[in-house]
């Protein structure tokens, strides 16, 4: 699911497969893009029927919350993830153990913010790490799990490039055609990736939009450390930037922005969180400017099927 918010006073309509609705002073268009025989297929249900306030969700919650099942289930869902990496030949071991035996660690002391105070939800367990996004591990493996949930998501795809290409290249082009029909003729000269993680998706925007200094933004200093540490291998005329801090006050000028990206990061956020990030993307946001938000679809058909509320607590929220 990609949802574009655009800092402009209509809303946007953008022809077939699009659909724009006005939620409070924000506008909103959700628009789906069709390729092939591998699109994502929705299930029967507007939302899982283990979410929200029914009476599954709550025996859902209430399994969850015993601690010797909730880490039994923890560590089943992070299974699934690494057996579905490693049925798809994505090399999950190797790839975590080259970021854990690099030179990382020492990137993390130049761009670790020693005086960033998270957020109370940002210290809990998260995706089956008991230190959640603040540790080694979380974000060695982070990549991999990427790449998995990618062919997960796109199960008719015949290879993790095929997955990829369906997934982020179908969001790439949602984001392009919608500033081209309601930015004014403006350029896409910069661009901030709020929850940016390990910077896949920073790395994405920074080749379709090869002219605009990207910044990468991320709470956790790990993520950004395997980041940063990637991006010093490449070769860009203009090298991703890499910030430390929060998201919901990012520090950055007000209208500096040409396009605000948060890609699969509300269903990791509780709903107070989705609307402090929202508010701080219109802010430094120019005029004219895109905000996308992408994330999980409540009515995909594999979503409706597995049970995630183990390793995302959150998804309740969105």
């Amino acid at each position: 699911m990609a949802a574009i918010l655009a800092r402009a006073g209509v809303i946007a309509t953008a022809g077939k497969g699009f659909s724009g609705r006005r939620r409070g002073n924000g506008i909103v268009v959700a628009a789906v893009t069709k390729t092939g025989a591998a699109v994502p297929q929705e299930g029967a249900l507007e939302r899982p029927a283990w979410s929200g306030e029914t009476t599954l969700s709550r025996l859902v919650g209430a399994l969850i919350a015993f601690k010797p099942l909730y880490a039994v289930l923890k560590l089943a869902s992070r299974e699934v993830i690494i057996r579905t990496a490693e049925k798809s030949n994505i090399p999950w071991r190797e790839m975590t153990k080259e970021v854990l035996e690099s030179d990382v660690y020492e990137v993390f002391e130049r761009i670790q913010d020693p005086n960033l105070v998270y957020p109370d939800y940002y210290l809990n367990p998260f995706h089956a790490y008991d230190e959640g996004n603040l540790s080694w591990l979380a974000a060695a493996e982070a990549e991999p799990a990427t790449m998995s949930i990618a062919k997960r998501a796109i199960p008719e795809a015949t290879s993790i490039e095929e997955a990829n290409q369906i997934v982020r290249g179908n969001w790439l082009n949602v984001i392009e055609e919608h500033h081209l029909k309601y930015s004014g003729n403006c350029q896409v000269n910069d661009i901030l990736d709020i929850g940016c993680s390990v910077g896949v998706s920073t790395r994405y925007l920074a080749e379709k939009f090869p002219s605009a200094q990207a910044v990468g933004l991320d709470l956790s200093p790990y993520f950004l450390a395997v980041a940063a540490q990637k991006e010093e291998k490449l070769s860009r005329p203009k090298p991703i930037r890499w910030v430390h801090a929060n998201g919901e006050a990012t520090g950055l000028s007000s209208d500096s922005f040409d396009l605000v990206s948060l890609a699969y990061v509300c269903h990791e956020c509780p709903a107070r969180a989705i609307t402090g990030l929202v508010k701080e993307a219109f802010r430094v946001l120019r005029p004219g400017g895109t905000i996308a938000l992408t994330d999980n679809s409540p009515k995909s058909k594999v979503l409706q099927v597995k049970l995630q509320q183990s390793s995302a607590p959150y998804l309740d929220d969105t």
